[in-house]
């Protein structure tokens, strides 16, 4: 598919500034403000209700039963959903997440929907994503962009600096089971909820056009929402992220790569595609 020829990295390092680096670097966790146009919000806007109409194979409830609104999930449709490859492909995302990371390119890894329709009571706990995931390395990105705004009692909040520590223990979020790391082999969550004052504790209010950056081992939790609000993450790696093969199902689940490609070396597949530089 030909890309539009747009100057993404004058638009990366116009509202990617330094001090947002420097913070990204040091916090894990940067708001970036009118990051996307108002045509890139419409278009992501566009493949969110496409991919709500049919969801893939890969998506899950990952609310209960019983939860008065939903929370629905999917994953990994950017080669299905044109407007969603046209949105990663054409929009400064690639060029941004390589500036943040400090990387010489910016491969993209997954995207992930997540939407909490109103009155959607299931919290996501806090958690490290890059546990549940296939791949090691320290230079990565992940975006958080909804399309709809986001008052801060309900956006995603973060523990600045976590990213800098340890790996903690990933649990399923609704029945707190350890389904990946055996039990004992990483450190446990701290309580951050019932002791929130002694975090530094993130959270912005988000409008349509605004991106929230993160790395993918800092700590992060979201609340449950009063208004519907649909959102849209894009991974990125960089230099020195690599394959790690598991032997359990990751989440997102790459079936096959495991054969294609041997631990320890770069994701140079089809899956994850250069987009940066151009």
């Amino acid at each position: 598919m030909p890309h539009v020829n747009l100057n993404f990295e004058e638009r990366a390092q116009k509202v990617c500034r330094q001090a947002d680096v420097d913070d990204y670097q040091l916090q894990g966790a940067v708001l970036l403000k009118g990051l996307l146009n108002a045509a890139e919000v419409s278009l992501l806007t566009e493949g969110i209700e496409k991919n709500l109409e049919t969801l893939s194979p890969r998506a899950k409830i990952a609310s209960r039963k019983d939860d008065p609104g939903l929370f629905v999930e999917d994953f990994c449709n950017w080669r299905e959903i044109e407007e969603y490859e046209r949105f990663i492909c054409d929009s400064p995302l690639a060029a941004v997440a390589a500036r943040l990371m400090q990387s010489r390119c910016a491969r993209l890894y997954h995207d992930h929907l997540l939407v909490k329709e109103s009155h959607t009571a299931q919290v996501t706990p806090w958690h490290q994503d890059q546990p549940y995931y296939n791949v090691d390395g320290k230079q990565n990105c992940s975006f958080w962009i909804p399309v709809d705004s986001v008052p801060r009692a309900h956006t995603l909040e973060f523990v600045g600096g976590s990213h800098l520590g340890p790996w903690l223990m990933p649990r399923s979020f609704c029945d707190n089971q350890a389904k990946w790391f055996p039990e004992g082999s990483l450190g446990e969550l701290p309580d951050i909820e019932n002791n929130r004052r002694s975090f530094s504790i993130l959270g912005w209010a988000v409008e349509p056009g605004d991106v929230v950056a993160f790395h993918m081992l800092t700590l992060h939790a979201s609340s449950g929402v009063q208004e519907r609000r649909r959102v849209f993450s894009v991974r990125f790696l960089g230099d020195d992220m690599v394959h790690a093969p598991r032997p359990w199902v990751t989440s997102p689940h790459f079936a096959g790569l495991e054969q294609a490609l041997p631990a320890g070396v770069a994701m140079e597949h089809e899956l994850f595609p250069v987009l940066w530089p151009k």
